[in-house]
C-alpha cells in the first residue's frame, strides 16, 4: 500500500472520528438539557399543586366559620366539601403531564372554584358572620393563595413552552431522542375562569 492511500484512509479515519465525537457530543448535550428543561416543568407542576393545596387546606376553616350562622344554606356548604374532596382526590403523575390528566385535574379545580365562590356570594348575605375577624383573616387568605395559584400556573405554562419549543426544534430534533421527550401538555384554565372567585365582601 502506497504512502497517500495510507494517507488517505487515516483521514477519512480521523474525519470519521471526529463526526462520531461531535455527534455523541450533541447528543448527550441535547439529552440533558431536555432533562433540565423537563425537571423544570415538573417542579413548576409541583408549585402548581402545591398552591391549590393551599386553597384546600384553607376550606375546612372557611367551612367551619361559615357554619357558624344559624341559618346558612346547608346544601351551599356540602357542596364546596364534596367539591373539595373530589379535587382533592385528582392526582397527576408529574413525569407524565399528559393531556387527559391535566384535564381532569383542572376539571375537578374548577368544579371547587365555581362552588366555593358560590359560598362567597351567599355569605355577602350575613353582614354579621363578614364582619368577624376570623373570616375577614380567611378571606385575606384566600385572595393571596388565588394570586399564588394564577402565578404558579402561568410559571409551568412558560416552562411548558421552554421545553415543547426545545424538543421541537434543532439540535434536538436531530439528536434527542424524541420517544423520551415527548410533549407536555400545559395548563388551559376552563372558559370564563380566567378570573379568580371573586372574595371581597
Amino acid at each position: 500500500m502506497n504512502k497517500k492511500v495510507l494517507i488517505t484512509i487515516g483521514v477519512i479515519v480521523g474525519i470519521l472520528l471526529v463526526g462520531w465525537g461531535i455527534y455523541t457530543i450533541m447528543e448527550i448535550s441535547t439529552h440533558d438539557k431536555a432533562v433540565a428543561l423537563k425537571e423544570g416543568s415538573k417542579t413548576k407542576w409541583a408549585n402548581v399543586e402545591s398552591s391549590y393545596q393551599r386553597r384546600s387546606d384553607l376550606i375546612p376553616n372557611l367551612v367551619n366559620t361559615v357554619k357558624g350562622a344559624a341559618d346558612f344554606e346547608k346544601s351551599t356548604l356540602t357542596d364546596v366539601i364534596e367539591a373539595r374532596a373530589k379535587a382533592t382526590s385528582v392526582n397527576v403523575d408529574a413525569s407524565k403531564l399528559d393531556a387527559g390528566s391535566i384535564q381532569k385535574y383542572q376539571k375537578a379545580q374548577g368544579k371547587l372554584s365555581s362552588s366555593l365562590s358560590r359560598l362567597l356570594v351567599s355569605v355577602e348575605r350575613y353582614p354579621k358572620l363578614t364582619a368577624t375577624e376570623n373570616f375577614q383573616n380567611l378571606q385575606s387568605q384566600l385572595e393571596g393563595t388565588e394570586n399564588r395559584i394564577n402565578v404558579a400556573r402561568n410559571r409551568f405554562n412558560e416552562s411548558v413552552r421552554k421545553y415543547n419549543t426545545y424538543v421541537q426544534t434543532f439540535p434536538f430534533t436531530t439528536f434527542g431522542d424524541r420517544t423520551e421527550f415527548e410533549k407536555l401538555t400545559a395548563f388551559e384554565a376552563e372558559e370564563g375562569s380566567e378570573k379568580a372567585p371573586e372574595v371581597n365582601f
